[in-house]
This record gives structure tokens, sequence and C-alpha cells, in this order.
């Protein structure tokens, strides 16, 4: 399969903003670029009744339409379950330890309340990604000026963030009150990163979550950040990218998340190989349990390339996609996988209904398996017909669909940190969890499916298929 990079072709178009008038409660809709819709400002929907959660697994969404928040630093009131909070409930109820392995932290809110137990007396540990683990006041204006595009809007961002008066300079106290690794570190939590183990940190430290006292853990999509939480504060309208968060009451699974992260931590000193990231870590096997009456499975990438496939996080996700009988429900930040590609065309040849959102920053690029499910392809042979159940969300400017979840018969639901894709197989850090035969806990990701699916705009845009190939 090969679909053509269209940068250059639709460069003409990038400047133009066409506006329309969106059905039901949608409002505005922007084109805001190459043949991508974005929800620029959204007549608040209907507040909806909440649905039950269970006892032992909560579900949380940022953009839960049957709850609302003020956000803390824009001070705006939207709907949405205010993520962060969750965590610092969480962390606000330790009283023995808590460890965290995030690929980024950036949230003074989270930050301080971590502060606060350690000074307490609880024990807390940090693991981040290598490229998010030194506080950004402490860039020079040499590397600054050497940051990429993409680096240099991060950095704006934390500026803005940690700017609390606004006059374009970061004061030390300022710093002690916004930069998070600054306030980490005053109050001396040690902090490790995927380079403790003697490597220059290949691949991602790409997990997101937390253990506390053993006995309770936090999985959450988002990482860590005000653009996956609360929404960047150089777009107006962004309300954080589309993320969840999921609570679970179990010293099992504790215990499976402690051995992970007691994995990566070794003796907590830098340049040790008693830190095992990545590839280093031994092979393990998924860990299924029960949390309450539920069958839960949390299995660890990265899977080493000489286990079979079917051994890996992949091959787990493909073995639950090949067991459903009736519909599978996807929304997915990156889908890179052909295999499951394949999976999912067979389920759907079977008489499966497969329905998909993917991010569209990633749906049309040409390593995109979602493209595969739309029926892009280049083999002289292939008789499958295309899905026309999958597309992209609509948006605001600025935010990405950042799931990576997959719901099974309305029972069944996949998520955790883990991208459909081969570098979360083979080479990063990453948690992928399966709550097995929930119906109730499957309801919260329905209807969040639901309302990223409403509308999505489906398939390939005409004015691209004639690139194919």
């Amino acid at each position: 399969m090969k679909f053509r990079r269209f940068s250059s072709v639709f460069g003409t178009f990038h400047s133009s903003l066409f506006s329309s008038l969106a059905l039901g409660s949608v409002g505005v809709i922007i084109f805001c670029g190459y043949w991508f819709f974005c929800r620029s400002t959204d007549i608040p929907a209907a507040k909806i009744p909440p649905l039950p959660q269970d006892e032992s697994i909560q579900i949380y969404f940022n953009h839960d339409r049957a709850v609302e928040f003020t956000e803390p630093y824009r001070h705006k009131t939207r709907r949405g379950s205010d993520l962060a909070a969750q965590i610092i409930l969480a962390i606000a109820s330790a009283q023995l330890q808590i460890d965290i392995a995030v690929q980024e932290l950036q949230l003074p809110n989270i930050a301080q309340a971590l502060a606060a137990r350690a000074q307490a007396g609880v024990k807390v540990r940090v693991i981040l990604e290598h490229n998010y683990s030194r506080p950004s006041s402490e860039l020079t204006v040499a590397e600054v000026d050497g940051l990429t595009a993409r680096e240099r809007e991060h950095y704006q961002e934390f500026q803005k963030l940690v700017d609390i008066d606004g006059n374009g300079t970061l004061t030390p106290a300022e710093i002690n009150q916004r930069d998070a690794l600054v306030i980490l570190r005053n109050a001396q939590i040690p902090i490790l990163d995927d380079t403790a183990d003697g490597s220059k940190g290949s691949g991602l430290m790409h997990h997101k979550f937390m253990v506390v006292d053993r006995h309770r853990v936090l999985v959450t999509s988002a990482n860590w950040t005000m653009s996956d939480v609360y929404g960047d504060l150089s777009h107006p309208d962004s309300e954080g990218n589309q993320n969840n968060l999921v609570q679970l009451e179990s010293s099992e699974i504790a215990a499976a998340f402690a051995n992970e992260f007691d994995l990566m931590w070794g003796n907590g000193t830098a340049n040790n190989p008693s830190s095992q990231f990545k590839i280093r870590k031994p092979a393990r096997t998924p860990v299924v349990v029960l949390v309450g009456n539920t069958r839960v499975w949390v299995q660890f990438s990265p899977t080493s390339k000489q286990q079979a496939w079917d051994d890996s996080s992949n091959g787990s996700i493909g073995k639950f996609l090949s067991s459903s009988m009736q519909q599978v429900d996807l929304a997915l930040f990156v889908f890179s996988e052909p295999a499951l590609a394949s999976i999912l065309q067979t389920q759907s040849q079977r008489g499966i209904q497969v329905r998909g959102v993917i991010d569209r920053e990633f749906a049309y690029r040409d390593y995109s398996s979602g493209l595969t499910l739309m029926g892009v392809t280049c083999q002289a042979n292939q008789s499958l017909q295309p899905l026309t159940t999958i597309g992209v969300p609509t948006l605001p400017t600025g935010d990405l669909l950042h799931h990576k979840f997959a719901i099974i018969d309305r029972r069944t639901v996949i998520t955790g940190s883990h991208n459909w894709s081969n570098a979360a197989n083979y080479h990063n850090d990453e948690t992928l969890l399966v709550i097995q035969d929930n119906p109730t806990v499957a309801a919260h990701f329905d209807r969040e499916f639901d309302r990223l699916y409403e509308h999505a705009i489906m398939g390939i845009p005409e004015r691209l298929k004639h690139k194919v190939c």
C-alpha cells in the first residue's frame, strides 16, 4: 500500500478559511487547512445524565457532556471531567507511597499536590520521558533559538502557563509556583528518566500511570499537560485533546504496575544497569486478574521482535478484535499496524460492524492503516470493500483525538497508553489495558465514541482520491 504525501498539493489551501453552518449543536464549522474541519465555536450541547460507575473501575473523560468544571488556569467553565482533579484526589488519598510513570508532567496543580504529600512523609517517585525531564525554565537563549518549530510551540505554551502576570518575563517566584518540575525538585522528589539505564533513551517512555499505596492505579491516555487535559493557551477555543482516565481499585493490578515501575526505577540512580527500560526489560506475559467481578488484562510493551507477534501487545489487541461477534468501535490517535487493519477487514467481511475515528493529523498519512480500511490500496488484486464507517472527528482548533481505545460488542474495552503502531509494540514503554465483559464500563466508552462519531467526516475526501498510488 502506498499513499502519497499531500503537503505540496494542498499548501495553497492552507491559508484559506471557509466557514459554513453546521447542523445540530456543533455550531460554526471552520475549514482550517487541507481537508480538515475543526469546530471553532460550539453551541453547548444539552447536559445529559451521568452514567453509573463500576465500584472498582471508574472512568472519566475530559469532554464528558454529563458534567462540567472550571479550569484552574484559564478559569473557563466547560463540559467535561477535570482529569487533573481526579489525579489530585488520588494523590491526596496517599498515606504511604506514590509511584508515577508519565511521559510528560507539566501541570503545576499536580506537582503541588505531590509536593504536599511528600512534605507529609509520603514516599513519592517519578519517572519521565527524557525529552521532558528537564525544567523548561532552565533553557538558555541559545537552546531556545535552536528549537524546532514544534518544540518552540511547546516552549511558548510553557511560557504562557508560567508567566502569571503576563509581562513576558519569568520571575523566580513564577517559576517556583508554575514550573512543575521545579516544584518537584524543590520538594526533593526524586525523578528518573529513560536514560537512567545508561542508554540515550531510544524509543519513548510513553507510560501514563500512577500507583497509590499499592492498591489504587490510575491509567490515562493523557500526558499530564495543559494541551492533553485542559487546552492550549494559544488557542482560546481549545478544550484539550480528547483523553480518558481509568481508576482501578485492586492490589493485584497495583502489584503488576508496581513491578513495571520498579523494573524501570532500579536502584533510583542515573547510569545504573539496575534500571531496565524498553527492550532491556525481561519478557513478560499479560497479567489477568479479577477486579471486583471483572477480568482485567494488563500487558506492558515493548515486546522483542524475537517473540511471536501473537504474544505482543498488538497481537493481544488482534485476539480481542477477532473475538468480536457484533460490533467494534475505534477511537485512535495513531493507527499504523497493517495486521490489525487486516483483522478488522476480515471481521467486517463476516458481517461485524466496524466503525472508527482516527485523529486527523494521522488518518491520511501514507503509513496510516486507517487508509487501508477506507479502501486506499495499490494492490492489483484487492477485493475487499472499503469501510464507509471510518473517518476523522471534528474538533476545536488545536485539539487532537488522543484516545487509544476500542469497544468490542459494547462489553469489552481496550485502552491505555498504547497506540496501535509498530513503535508502541517494539520500542516504547507502554501500557495496554483490557477491561473484559463489563457493560457498565463499556457504556462510558460507548458514549464517548458516539460523541466523536456523531459529526465525524467519513472516508477519503474526493479531491485526494486521484492522488492515491
